[in-house]
């Protein structure tokens, strides 16, 4: 099927030449073994984030020098889209060379920055932010693994406004809290940002590695995405609006399709859904993996399809391969 056949020919376009290369041609896929990191001297770190049973998950493995606390290699292993690939072989490119203090400071936004072919033009669509989101949180799992501490305490112990000694997992919860969408609004609540103001958002004085601006979007389309699911449970599939319907076939595929493609390497994602004439929903979907070259594929999207409609109850979706 032609790229001007995808949702009228935009799809491809949604997402950057850079991500669609990662997703295809990873650079840092792969592992490292105990005999490996003695090869080097190096202390062996492995990771996880995520849940394998639901197909979306990301393994990180760092060469540590253990006398300089410098990442020597990284690589990885995902178990998600061809997102979530792609923006994890950019999370570990970006954490070797570095200190394991200065690979905590990676964000997502920092990986979904590098992934862009043109600076003011997102990589991918905002529904697959969550993706690059897993490509931080395994940093985490992999700096506490290191120094032998919770990940939730570094997540939340993380200075965020150093006049005021604010942190990062208290300005979340002031954000969640009482729905705050401007630093002005934060203001009310907190100190943070009201001094130097470098922490306000980037061209202060001092660089950060993640400002006020950054953590009350994040949150917020964190607190989007949690509506939109808590919407979809409580309204028939043909009743959602188009967006909800998008969504809902997403959490099917994550949590009911994913685990079993993952069992023999491969995985699934959504590029669109549709409706036509016929008034069927048809699921555009883009195998990865050992499915992308598997001869049993139409057996596969028959499967999607039958979990799809049991599921979401109804009768009127249909699964296309692209």
């Amino acid at each position: 099927m032609a790229r001007a056949d995808l949702i009228t020919g935009n799809i491809w376009e949604e997402y950057s030449n850079k991500v669609i290369d990662r997703m295809s041609n990873p650079r840092f896929l792969g592992e490292f073994s105990e005999e490996d990191a003695k090869k080097k001297n190096a202390k062996l770190v492995v990771a996880d984030f995520g849940s394998e049973a639901c197909g979306d998950a990301v393994r990180l493995y760092w060469l540590v020098d253990p006398k300089t606390d410098k990442i020597i290699d990284a690589r990885f292993k995902s178990f998600g889209c061809g997102t979530a690939i792609a923006s994890s072989d950019v999370m570990a490119e970006l954490t070797i060379g570095k200190t394991v203090d200065e690979a905590m400071k990676i964000t997502n936004l920092d990986v979904e920055k590098a992934l862009r072919d043109e600076p003011d033009k997102p990589a991918f669509p905002p529904q697959k932010m969550h993706c690059s989101v897993m490509a931080y949180d395994v940093i985490i799992e992999a700096a506490s693994k290191y120094k032998g501490v919770d990940p939730e305490k570094i997540k939340n112990s993380e200075i965020v406004c150093e006049c005021a000694r604010v942190t990062k997992g208290e300005i979340e919860e002031i954000v969640r809290k009482h729905k705050v969408k401007t630093v002005e609004e934060l203001q009310k609540y907190t100190d943070a940002g009201k001094y130097c103001k470098s922490c306000v958002k980037p061209g202060g004085h001092e660089e950060r590695p993640i400002y006020l601006v950054d953590i009350i979007e994040q949150v917020n389309k964190q607190m989007e995405e949690e509506a939109l699911l808590k919407q979809m449970e409580s309204k028939k599939f043909d009743e959602m609006t188009h967006l909800n319907k998008i969504k809902s076939i997403e959490k099917v595929l994550k949590e009911d399709v994913s685990s079993i493609l993952a069992m023999d390497g491969g995985s699934v994602e959504l590029v669109d859904v549709r409706e036509n004439k016929n008034g069927e929903f048809e699921v555009l979907i883009k195998y990865f993996g050992t499915c992308s070259t598997c001869n049993a594929a139409m057996f596969t999207g028959y499967m999607i399809e039958k979990t799809l409609n049991e599921k979401l109850e109804t009768d009127r979706i249909k699964v296309i391969q692209v």
